[in-house]
């Protein structure tokens, strides 16, 4: 059972902290086991413009899917929960879940990267998973959560909303 893996959660469109509650259940249900879970915060649109802001969640899992595997089942989720994938990658959505880590990891190819390549510079996940794991070291900077959050220049505005009911 791996459990050092780490997902973000986000909505910015519909009922956000209940699309972030169907997504936990889901993945819950089809993935392994939520084992750890940030409050939620709500965060400005990051690399677009748009006035509907999103609710972001980290939540740790324990699984024994692999890599790929549980992409797979995370992009299922996504699908069941109403997100359409448009060609333009930064885009309002009712959901969005992103693979952050899967354990100490490293993989680059053209449909997996892990760690997930942008985390270290955006505030809405690294707030939440300095939350649950700030020593948890990324495998290729070699630093802790805590160390990057300390060393990040984005000042998005990320305001703490406290912990989601189940």
């Amino acid at each position: 059972m791996q459990k050092n893996i780490f997902i973000l959660l986000g909505s910015n469109l519909g009922d956000r902290k209940t699309l972030l509650q169907r997504a936990r259940r889901a993945i819950d249900n089809n993935c392994g086991k939520i084992v750890g879970m940030s409050q939620l915060y709500e965060t400005a649109p990051w690399g677009f413009e748009s006035e509907h802001w999103f609710i972001n969640q980290v939540i740790q899992l324990e699984t024994d899917l692999s890599p790929e595997h549980l992409l797979e089942k995370l992009l299922a989720i996504e699908a069941l929960l109403g997100r359409i994938r448009t060609e333009t990658q930064y885009s309002s959505r009712n959901i969005d879940i992103d693979l952050l880590y899967y354990n100490t990891q490293i993989i680059d190819n053209e449909t997996l990267n892990i760690p997930h390549p942008r985390l270290h510079l955006r505030r809405f996940t690294l707030l939440p998973l300095t939350e649950i794991a700030p020593h948890f070291i990324h495998p290729l900077l070699q630093k802790s959560q805590l160390e990057l959050l300390n060393e990040l220049v984005d000042n998005s505005v990320v305001r703490r909303l406290g912990y989601a009911a189940n």
